[in-house]
């Protein structure tokens, strides 16, 4: 796992991130995945509200970089808009205003106009919540009564069976209380909500097999011999896990005759990263000391 600070995500990995976030899939489990902490996993998907963000796509009508490359050496060959424009079978009015958006005819650049067009194109579409504030405050005082998104939706169509800008999805809901950086409904209206998630979470996520707080073949406290309770004889080991701030781990081993005690810093939480730390660490003990220390290695401490 890589250290703490800020999570630095590829577009590559956000995509399999989202992939494996849809497909249920734990922070856990994405992070040991895409070898980043289940912190930086969560910052990433809590700030959509659990909701992958559509992919972006150009639209069909826009100039493709290949045309802005013709535009470009067309300029640059002294060709005139017309002349352009119909080597590329674009209206004249199109070819001018790219050229007047982006520079002049002696200093127009593909690559440059192409880039600015893809940033101007992100205008993120205000939803009905965010414009029509009578219907936000109906909905938010619906909420704040324990209505279901649902209920609100359905009650809406009802209510206003013949004004349109009245009704609502019960995902539009969703999507303003999950993502606030919408700034529509406040996230106290989160608790109100039957599920009390603070974001989406996928159909296919389940807890089912994942041994959260378990041990797994773990062997109760109550069956260890008697001779360990009162310390007599030498060589009985108690071990434990300690959690601190930034996702930080130390795992603590205490002979319980001698008191003797080691403090052993360790990557993660997971039984492999404790296990291995501590194997690594007790065999420069004196072998007399450790012969007799086992733990189980599937097991977290």
């Amino acid at each position: 796992m890589e250290p703490m600070g800020r999570p630095g995500f590829s577009a590559k990995q956000r995509a399999e991130l989202w992939a494996r976030w849809q497909a249920g899939e734990s922070l856990s489990d994405i992070g040991r995945a895409l070898g980043k902490q289940a912190g930086s996993i969560h910052g990433v998907v809590a700030a959509c509200g659990g909701i992958a963000p559509a992919e972006r796509r150009r639209s069909r009508l826009a100039l493709t970089p290949s045309e802005r490359e013709e535009i470009s050496r067309s300029l640059a060959g002294g060709a005139t808009i017309r002349q352009i424009a119909a080597t590329l079978q674009r209206a004249p009015s199109t070819i001018s205003r790219e050229i007047a958006r982006h520079g002049t005819r002696r200093t127009y650049r593909a690559t440059v106009a192409d880039s600015r067009a893809w940033d101007r194109a992100r205008r993120p579409k205000p939803c009905r919540l965010a414009t029509h504030i009578p219907l936000q405050q109906i909905v938010a005082e619906k909420l704040g009564l324990d209505w279901s998104p649902e209920q609100i939706a359905g009650w809406l169509r009802v209510q206003y069976p013949g004004a349109s800008n009245m009704h609502i999805s019960h995902e539009t809901i969703y999507r303003s209380l999950f993502i606030q950086a919408r700034g529509v409904l406040k996230k106290e209206l989160l608790k109100h909500l039957r599920s009390r998630r603070m974001m989406r979470r996928s159909r296919l996520a389940s807890t089912e097999g994942q041994p959260r707080g378990q041990i797994i073949d773990a062997i109760s406290i109550r069956e260890r011999p008697a001779e360990v309770e009162d310390r007599a004889i030498p060589g009985h080991w108690e071990g434990d896990l300690i959690s601190g701030a930034k996702n930080s781990h130390i795992a603590t081993l205490v002979e319980r005759h001698s008191r003797f005690t080691m403090l052993v810093k360790v990557q993660g939480k997971d039984a492999a990263s404790v296990a291995s730390a501590l194997s690594r660490e007790v065999r420069r003990l004196p072998r007399e000391m450790w012969r007799s220390l086992t733990w189980d290695r599937g097991s977290e401490m």
